[in-house]
């Protein structure tokens, strides 16, 4: 499996675990940085990683900053990523069997190395489960997004 992958200052402490941990996994990384903790602008980060999910170079997307919930909002604006903040397996796991996601965001300040280890492994190793329900809300997800890019909703009356 390919890994897109970036963090911002927040998110470096857990920068090695997550890199080895997909290491262990025989997973290849696309590595967007950043490389030093040094404060840095989250949005350039998530944006890398979003776009290299949606354009197909990389099957998955881990992103670190300090709650990651920065990440997380950053990512979902890029249409076709399903981001979400997962700090529980149960979370990482279901995430990506009911819903697709396909983007992890987790938080060094909310985690440390042991759990972000444990949730990385659960999240790239789950697979989507294919059952009518889930894929028929998965495309709904899909049809709300071209609405709202197309301008069909999301504008005040």
């Amino acid at each position: 499996m390919i890994v897109a992958f970036a963090t911002d200052h927040g998110g470096f402490p857990l920068r090695a675990v997550v890199l080895q941990t997909c290491r262990d996994l025989s997973c290849q990384v696309l590595d967007f940085g950043t490389d030093r903790p040094e404060p840095c602008d989250y949005p350039e980060y998530a944006r890398k990683v979003a776009l290299a999910v949606v354009d197909g170079q990389a099957e998955r997307g881990i992103l670190l900053c300090g709650s990651g919930v920065g990440m997380c909002l950053a990512a979902n604006k890029v249409p076709g990523v399903r981001a979400c903040v997962c700090h529980d397996t149960y979370s990482a796991r279901q995430g990506v069997e009911h819903d697709h996601m396909n983007v992890l965001c987790l938080g060094a300040r909310v985690v440390g190395p042991g759990l972000a280890r444990i949730l990385v492994q659960t999240f790239l190793t789950a697979r989507f489960d294919e059952l009518p329900r889930h894929r028929r809300r998965l495309d709904q997800l899909a049809q709300l997004e071209k609405d709202v890019l197309a301008g069909r909703i999301g504008k005040a009356p």
